[in-house]
């Protein structure tokens, strides 16, 4: 890695400044980079508005120059491949902000059309919530799982009477509090 004296790292060298295009088989990568790098930005900054996404191609564009620098340095213009590289890779940018634009427009458009829960719905989880514990796990694993009541029984370390008992208890507790919610919504 070389190390530059009175130089940014986006500005060329004072020796490089000069040097044309004709002469990059003669540049060091190094060189190369420090003429170029500049102006390659300013060209993607200019057609994405956004300089530092333009810094963060133009970067890639020469990385992927780096690594085949053997047979760029011998082509007639190894920049103009650098700015064709960092045009596809600014376009696939594009193209991958707006497929995943599309993406969460069509998310919200389907969340946005979910219904609400009916108030049937309703009236069955507030029921449900007022059950005891035990009881509200037998019901919903029997009637919402459909597990048969051996299982519950052995899911839960108890014996099948058990199980039954809650299950009998739950179903009778949740006619009564059904029975008034459904009073009350014929009321309104």
């Amino acid at each position: 890695m070389t190390t530059m004296t009175g130089a940014r790292a986006n500005e060329p060298p004072a020796a490089a400044a000069a040097v044309t295009t004709d002469d990059a088989a003669a540049l060091s990568f190094d060189d190369f980079y420090h003429a170029h790098f500049r102006n390659v930005t300013t060209q993607l900054g200019a057609y994405i508005g956004d300089l530092s996404q333009a810094q963060d191609l133009a970067q890639e564009a020469f990385c992927r120059a780096l690594a085949r620098w053997d047979r760029l340095a011998r082509y007639e213009d190894p920049v103009a491949w650098v700015r064709q590289v960092a045009w596809n890779l600014a376009r696939s940018r594009w193209r991958r902000l707006r497929t995943a634009r599309n993406h969460l427009l069509r998310q919200r458009r389907t969340e946005g059309t979910m219904a609400g829960p009916t108030p049937d719905r309703v009236a069955i989880d507030a029921a449900l919530a007022q059950l005891p514990a035990n009881h509200r796990r037998a019901v919903v694993l029997h009637y919402l799982a459909d597990l048969p009541v051996h299982e519950i029984a052995s899911q839960e370390g108890v014996a099948e009477g058990t199980v039954k008992s809650w299950l009998h208890r739950g179903r009778l507790a949740l006619a009564g509090l059904l029975d008034e919610s459904i009073e009350g919504v014929g009321n309104v």
